[in-house]
């Protein structure tokens, strides 16, 4: 899953820096609109790229991972009602 994500990122970023560059190298010199068109269009594309790269699947256990510090851990598992006596 990690690598799809990450897949994706990419492909997103690099349209983005396509959009930029061929707006100022190459549409500017037919209509300076379309090219500041581009330009906002690919201001668009970072924040979806960084929510896409972000998200998480069905498969990733991300609230079942322990945060590194014992005291929060054991906090958390006492709240899911882990550890609990009987």
């Amino acid at each position: 899953m990690y690598a799809r994500r990450r897949r994706a990122y990419f492909v997103l970023m690099g349209i983005c820096l396509f959009l930029f560059v061929s707006a100022w190298s190459y549409v500017r010199l037919f209509s300076n609109e379309a090219a500041v068109a581009l330009c906002f269009v690919a201001m668009v594309i970072p924040p979806i790229a960084a929510i896409v790269a972000n998200r998480r699947g069905p498969d990733d256990r991300w609230w079942d991972d322990p945060s590194g510090d014992p005291e929060s851990d054991r906090w958390w598992d006492e709240l899911d009602g882990k550890n609990r006596r009987p």
